[in-house]
């Protein structure tokens, strides 16, 4: 069979790092796996990328134009949001003309593909949901609203107040074109994102399945903790507690103010550790010492990092799955996290870490003592090595979605 997985990017995010782990997994376990990308910033020779600088430079500027609207707005959106704005039927061509047996949608924002010109797609279809913004009205971070399984309007997103508002003309395009799509496989990443996928006015009338983001174990594991502190020069007597994403301490979805208050409240000595974030100017006021790791964009210096510290913590308001979270368990070290959308189906509450409850900053600190404390730390720490070694596999995973394919070729 012949496979196409389709991403905006090749790498950085966590989306297109779950589908390039998919995608070699894929070519590991003998499949005919390509992998195609807006952006490439790998030198893989199975990824294909722009071919041109014509190309490359129109793919650069489609992200700027697609996102006007939303520019242009006085009050603008605290988390992104697409508007799918650019008709792109030369990537469509190029998709049809690699003649796949399936395609495989992952992240396809930041003007890469419109919701119109999926239908358009020759292959069938199977398509994996990184965020909410397939079936939204834009909003890729919805937090708690549900006018998605409606017809969205007024989007608090949006800061909008009018019911026809452009998060309503997104959602009427996409319900429009909906009908086209009812035979492709929709994947949530987690329980929680599917059931989300399933209520929604889209997706409604198709299969919705659920598997996790895929994970490299043999890249992902317990280094020896005085190496690994070596390496990244962590002092060695320290208990430290390991935070981190992209824009980590900027993106208020990350948690970093949650996270603040709770190490005001924990009541064990121990030192920060942040990475995705280089030192700022003003560091935080806090009563810990704080080790900036900057931005890792490589997978082995991350399973050190991960190593190196005592705990994790996700304090996350709303994630589709939580890959940091998995990446540290696979690393055996314990994740303290809020018991909330995509970390219910990672972390086990008091037996491989701790879920505190959402969102309080007093609970996540006992979850950050709970583990530090624990004389059963050793056993936490196994216990969350193995779940990842059981469901979170990279073949494991990738077995699934092969079934899901053969399923999605049959239809």
């Amino acid at each position: 069979m012949k496979i196409l997985i389709v991403s905006t990017y090749d790498s950085h995010g966590g989306a297109p790092r779950a589908a390039r782990r998919l995608h070699s997994a894929l070519l590991e376990i003998g499949h005919e796996s390509k992998m195609l990308v807006f952006q490439k910033l790998s030198d893989d020779y199975t990824i294909i990328g722009p071919t041109s600088r014509l190309e490359r430079v129109t793919n650069f500027f489609r992200i700027y134009i697609d996102a006007i609207p939303i520019k242009l707005r006085r009050k603008k959106p605290e988390s992104l949001f697409s508007v799918g704005l650019l008709p792109n039927a030369t990537l469509i061509q190029k998709i049809n003309r690699l003649k796949p047996d399936l395609v495989h949608l992952h992240w396809i924002g930041g003007g890469m593909l419109r919701f119109e010109d999926i239908e358009n797609i020759k292959a069938p279809i199977v398509w994996t949901l990184h965020d909410n913004s397939p079936f939204t009205g834009g909003c890729h971070i919805m937090w708690d609203c549900e006018k998605y399984k409606d017809s969205c309007g007024a989007c608090p997103r949006l800061f909008s107040v009018k019911e026809n508002d452009l998060s309503r003309w997104i959602i009427q395009r996409k319900l429009k074109h909906s009908q086209y799509l009812q035979k492709a496989i929709i994947v949530g990443v987690s329980q929680w994102i599917s059931r989300c996928a399933k209520e929604s006015k889209v997706f409604s009338r198709n299969r919705v399945n659920t598997i996790p983001n895929p994970l490299n174990t043999n890249i992902y594991y317990p280094i020896p903790k005085q190496m690994a502190r070596n390496l990244f020069q962590l002092p060695q007597e320290r208990r430290l507690v390991l935070f981190g994403a992209i824009s980590s301490t900027s993106d208020i979805n990350k948690g970093f103010r949650e996270l603040c208050v709770a190490l005001d409240l924990i009541k064990t000595d121990v030192d920060i550790v942040i990475f995705g974030a280089s030192a700022p100017e003003a560091l935080p006021s806090l009563p810990h010492k704080i080790h900036y790791a900057g931005i890792l964009y490589d997978d082995q210096s991350l399973a050190i990092l991960y190593s190196a510290c005592d705990v994790v913590v996700v304090p996350s308001r709303q994630e589709s799955f939580g890959q940091t979270a998995s990446e540290a368990m696979s690393c055996g070290t314990p994740v303290v996290a809020f018991a909330t959308t995509g970390l219910l189906d990672i972390v086990d509450h008091k037996i491989n870490g701790y879920l505190a409850e959402p969102f309080n900053s007093l609970d996540l600190a006992t979850g950050i003592d709970w583990i530090l404390n624990n004389e059963q730390y050793p056993d936490i720490s196994r216990l969350a090595r193995d779940k990842c070694l059981r469901v979170f596999n990279d073949h494991i995973v990738a077995k699934k979605y092969v079934a899901i394919y053969q399923e999605a070729v049959l239809q």
